[in-house]
């Protein structure tokens, strides 16, 4: 048993966050014999649903992060938008990983392109955007379409649009500026790609690190569709991607678990696209296909524990994200036609409310190769009836 470091009591990880990836690391920490505690804004959470030590007044409420503070042992966070003066704030008296400093570095998607470019990491070409003139400037330089985006707050294609003439400029910076007159805007050159990567990489306290495999995913409406691991890519540019993610993380000072996806351009050349400072999508199959998970594997890292081996135990697997197809219930209509398939497994976020779009769960397959994990995954899917 791991102990807290007040008590002979379990150890207790506090969780900024109670979402689907706080759910699936609570999974592997009471598995570990680790106490959960959660704070999100609102009642009946995933992750929130599972302990009693869930802070459902969010991490605005000065009162309901001090109790939070009190009960953890050790912080981490399952999305990247927290203000790094929380915290900071967390981190005078409780340890809190990603720390505030590597989050300044990741939030702003601006500041982490200037920080990896200095690693002599390759990215894309960008600039920053004070004004519709700069928007126009870049175009004239490097040529459209481009991507326009918020510098912070943009996932799953929100906070980004593609610009592919200078008549676009305009409407793209009025939607941006119409919620927030303040938010900053970037640039990014249009990158035409043959596959989109991405590569989970887990650094402890100490800086063990464990990398797993180059896996290949397929968006769908700007939000991660399917995931295909290993990717059908050659060895060499698989390797090169792994050594590409732990740069990444490393210029960071990153400790926890971080998603680094990429593009594979029409010419072998591998560009990153950005980094996830927590589990991924893209790494949602290691929890039936890999040694250690990327989530038991964020829980030894941010608790300075060694780190499980990211090694694939099958030769491959495939996941497909289970994406909301209307409002209303959570719950799927009837799942018995997909449970009867004995080589998949469903995974269901305990979402309350579905809206299209939504993530409500994942189903994995396991193979001999990507092309029967591919097609047991899209055969539990079309099974299960929303």
């Amino acid at each position: 048993m791991l102990k807290s470091i007040h008590n002979d009591k379990p150890l207790t990880l506090g969780i900024l966050g109670g979402g689907q990836l706080a759910k699936m690391i609570a999974n592997e920490a009471y598995r570990l014999g680790i106490n959960i505690a959660i704070i999100e804004k609102g009642e009946n959470s995933p992750a929130g649903d599972m302990t009693k030590l869930d802070f459902s007044n969010g991490w605005f409420d000065e009162e309901e992060l001090a109790k939070f503070i009190e009960v953890s042992d050790v912080v981490t966070l399952e999305n990247e938008f927290i203000n790094p003066d929380i915290l900071e704030k967390i981190n005078q008296s409780k340890k809190v990983y990603p720390s505030p400093q590597t989050m300044r570095l990741v939030q702003d998607k601006y500041t982490q392109k200037i920080t990896f470019s200095n690693a002599n990491i390759k990215v894309a070409d960008y600039d920053k955007l004070d004004s519709i003139e700069d928007a126009e400037k870049f175009g004239e330089i490097n040529g459209f379409p481009f991507l326009m985006k918020t510098r912070k707050l943009g996932y799953d294609g929100y906070g980004n649009a593609t610009i592919k003439s200078k008549e676009d400029i305009i409407p793209a910076w009025e939607k941006f500026k119409s919620a927030d007159s303040s938010r900053e805007i970037m640039a990014e050159k249009f990158i035409n790609f043959t596959k989109e990567l991405a590569v989970m990489v887990a650094r402890n306290v100490s800086g063990e690190i464990e990398v797993y495999p180059c896996v290949e995913t397929i968006q769908k409406n700007h939000i991660c569709n399917t995931v295909i691991a290993p990717a059908e890519i050659s060895e060499s540019l698989k390797i090169e991607a792994q050594n590409c993610a732990v740069k990444c993380v490393e210029a960071i000072n990153g400790v926890g678990v971080f998603g680094i996806e990429m593009f594979l351009t029409i010419d072998n050349q591998i560009l990153v696209n950005e980094i996830a400072p927590r589990p991924h999508n893209s790494g949602h199959y290691t929890i039936e296909a890999c040694y250690s998970s990327q989530y038991e594997n964020c829980i030894r890292a941010v608790l300075d524990l060694p780190l499980g081996s990211a090694e694939m135990t099958v030769p491959a697997a495939v996941m497909i994200n289970l994406l909301g197809e209307r409002d209303g219930s959570g719950v799927p209509t009837n799942s018995t036609k997909m449970l009867a398939n004995k080589k998949a497994f469903l995974h269901l976020y305990n979402k309350k409310q579905s809206r299209k779009g939504r993530k409500m769960g994942h189903i994995t397959a396991l193979g001999n190769s990507q092309s029967e994990a591919l097609k047991t995954a899209q055969k539990a899917f079309d099974d299960l009836i929303w």
